[in-house]
């Protein structure tokens, strides 16, 4: 039964850390448009270029 003082607060801290990851990802757009890049690449629309800066 001690051990259920150590896994319980391990297992919600570790729960924490992987929903602020989440929100993290959210906030910063990871999940914003996944299939459209997809879409582009396969219609030929790519510019296999890379842009240069003037």
């Amino acid at each position: 039964m001690e051990i259920l003082a150590i896994l319980i607060p391990a297992s919600l801290l570790l729960g924490a850390v992987g929903l602020a990851a989440f929100f993290w990802t959210l906030k910063s757009d990871q999940y914003d448009d996944p299939e459209g890049d997809a879409r582009r690449i396969l219609s030929g629309e790519y510019d296999d270029k890379p842009k240069q800066d003037d």
